[in-house]
Order: C-alpha cells, then structure tokens, then sequence
C-alpha cells in the first residue's frame, strides 16, 4: 500500500461501501483497525447525506460484522462552523464555494485525524479514491490519481498538508469501484449496494438559496440583468440564485442562448452574455496549498482542473507571493468560477491548488 504502515488506524467510517471494505482490507493486512465517525448534522429521522444518525447506525453495524471498535465524535459544531458558515458566506459574496473541499480540509482530516491522534492510534485511513506515496529524493508525502481515473477524488483533496498525508493511508486508491463492491458482496456487509449521495449533505434538495436564506436569515433583493456594457435585460430575482456559466432558469427570452458570465455584489447585477464571453484563460487563486513543491519557482508547465467533473488541461502557473499563484491555460477554457478550487497536476501527482479569485 503507502509507505507509512503504521499498525492501529482509526478508519473514517461514513456507513457507506467504501469505507468499509477500507476497513476490511485494513484489517485482513495486520493492522489494529478501529472506526471512527463524526456526526457532522442532524439528528432526526428523515435526515439525508453523510455524517448523519443514520450513517452511524450503517456504521456501527459493520464494525459489530468486522469485530472492531466505533469511537463517534460529536462534530456538529465544528462542521456548522468550518463547513456549512464558510459556505454559506461565500454564497454570499457572489463565490461557488465546494462545500467537499471544506469538510475535507477542516472535518475528516482535520479534527478527525486529531481526534484519532489523542486516541492513541497511529493514523487514519479513508474510503477516498486517491493515493499517498513518499518520495525519498523530495522527502514529501506526494498525493496521487486514483488508479481507477473515473472514481479520482484527488481533486476535493489537494488541501492536505504533510502532516495529514503523513499520517493517512487509502486503501481503495488501487482498486476499481466494481471491485469494492465485490468484496463487500463477499464478505455480506449490508451496504455493500447502497447508493451513494450525490448532493451537498446539509442541502439534499439542492436549494442552496433557499437553504442560506434560512440559515443565515437573509434576504437577497432583485436586481438587473445586464450585458458587458452594462444594458439592462431584466430583473433577476437576487444574486445568490445564479452560479457562472448558467444557461436556464434566467426567466428571460433572447434570440440565441445567454449565459450568466460574472456576478458584481457591489451594483447587485448579474451579467449575461452569449458563450463566447465565458471563457477565459488567466486567473489567480489564493489560499493556496502546495503538496509535491515547497514553492513554485519562476513558470511551472502543470495540467490544471477548475471542476470536479472537468478533465484537466494545459496550463502554465506561477507563484505571486507565498498565498497566490496565476495559472494561465494554453487554451481558453469556461466559466472559471469564483470561489471554486483549481487544482493542479503533474502527469498523475497533484502540485497544489487553491481557490480561484
């Protein structure tokens, strides 16, 4: 597997196939496994999403099936701090923040690999499809691609730090989806066919502007759509409903398709335009986290991805100070969100990344 064996893991268990047979293969390779899960939210019995009751209880069942223990962590508040208000204020600020990428960096491995620490254990292990490997002429922990591309997480990990990465293992990072169903099939865990969540947990209707509204009691007034030039095209029923690069649900009529291309929280408008105007090829990102480098020195030549889903493409990056770096793309590329994160790769190992500007 990594480099790192250390032999008690505490394995995030979210009560879903991955992390259990993580748990699993753990176990059948001589390590001292233990669970460990953080309820994050909730706490009735309709809830939807991970870190939820019902998630434990899924939990708690194949650690009773595999003979380990389960410590829970109570992480509701932390999580509405360090996830759900990061979220909702960045809505607010006209950025499309990835909720993913926050409870990674703040919740799993964060609180939970210092929880497991203080716990005695050695390290923590995760269902994430991803890989560590330590590189003896850098002497960093580098994280990885997914052999298995199509199931990478390695995006909504690029925030992890040396120590974090140090102290982590993924199992599943060599295997294919199908195959770690098969297992749980094998071994009869009861969720080795649950379906997995593809919605923000805290929002499973997927009304962010709805859920903000009420989470932050704030209301976002109307405003103008208008164009580059500044004419206006009609009303928007307030910014928070509309992310870049939006095409329906505008409730308005043009002779060809029109897109939402920015947002200005100063005027309260939101700009529309034909598609060409989305794209782009220079931006910055700030909050930066490097990973395979200290630093990036003069132009680096990276392949670098703005979305979960997108592949990545050609770009050139430099660093402006020790929080920001510029990447510039060979080819225009569309709707570079604000508050997004672009993540940076070489060949299969990440570089860094940060959230775009």
């Amino acid at each position: 597997m990594e480099s790192m064996k250390p032999k008690k893991i505490a394995v995030g268990m979210s009560g879903g196939v991955d992390s259990s047979v993580c748990a699993l293969l753990l176990q059948e390779s001589g390590y001292q496994v233990s669970g460990i899960t953080m309820l994050l939210h909730g706490g009735c019995d309709d809830e939807q999403g991970c870190g939820t009751t019902s998630d434990i209880e899924d939990a708690k069942a194949v650690c009773e099936r595999l003979g380990i223990p389960l410590h829970v962590c109570d992480q509701r508040k932390g999580f509405e701090k360090q996830v759900i208000e990061r979220f909702s204020k960045s809505y607010e600020l006209a950025e499309t923040p990835n909720p993913c990428i926050l409870c990674n960096r703040y919740m799993k491995f964060d609180a939970m690999l210092e929880e497991s620490l203080a716990l005695g254990l050695d390290g923590i292990a995760t269902g994430h499809y991803a890989r560590v490997e330590y590189d003896e002429k850098s002497g960093r922990y580098l994280l990885k691609k997914a052999l298995d591309e199509s199931k990478d997480q390695s995006y909504v990990l690029y925030s992890l730090t040396q120590h974090q990465l140090s102290h982590t293992l993924f199992p599943l990072g060599n295997l294919e989806k199908t195959k770690v169903r098969e297992i749980a099939e094998k071994k009869e865990l009861k969720n080795a066919h649950k379906k997995e969540s593809q919605d923000i947990c805290f929002v499973p209707d997927g009304d962010y502007a709805g859920f903000i509204r009420r989470y932050r009691g704030i209301t976002f007034p109307e405003g103008n759509f208008v164009d580059k030039n500044g004419k206006i095209l009609g009303k928007h029923k307030g910014i928070i409903h509309y992310t870049i690069g939006q095409r329906k649900g505008l409730g308005l009529s043009f002779p060809c398709p029109m897109y939402v291309i920015s947002k200005d929280l100063a005027t309260n408008t939101v700009v529309l335009g034909p598609i060409d105007e989305l794209y782009q090829s220079t931006f910055t990102a700030t909050d930066i986290n490097l990973i395979s480098v200290d630093k990036i020195e003069g132009e680096m030549q990276v392949a670098a991805k703005i979305r979960y889903n997108q592949k990545e493409q050609p770009a050139t990056v430099t660093q402006i100070d020790e929080n920001t770096i510029q990447v510039t793309f060979t080819e225009p590329q569309k709707a570079i969100t604000k508050g997004q994160a672009v993540v940076l790769y070489d060949q299969d190992t990440v570089v860094g990344g940060g959230t775009i500007m």
